[in-house]
């Protein structure tokens, strides 16, 4: 329940997801990437989100860690699930 925890707050998993998809951004890259996630709320997600192993500080900047990148091949199969359940609402209709 911790990492659903985590991953239900606001930006988490985008955050997550930019980064093990972009590779290692600068804080103001990242910023940019995530459009609309203001510099206090990106701080905070990616203390969180270093506090739990997901991602790490770089030359770059900041990256998804092997176990970030891990966690993020899960939510693609998250995601892959979404979208057949999707379509499985839309047949109900």
């Amino acid at each position: 329940m911790a990492l659903f925890d985590l991953l239900g707050r606001h930006w988490a998993m985008g955050v997550l997801w930019t980064l093990s998809e972009a590779g290692p951004c600068t804080f103001r890259k990242l910023q940019e990437k995530c459009e609309s996630i203001s510099p206090a709320a990106l701080n905070t997600r990616l203390k969180e989100l270093q506090a739990a192993g997901f991602v790490h500080r770089v030359a770059e900047g900041y990256a998804s860690t092997d176990l970030g990148q891990h966690l993020y091949d899960h939510l693609c199969s998250l995601g892959d699930f979404s979208k057949e359940w999707a379509k499985h609402l839309h047949a109900q209709e």
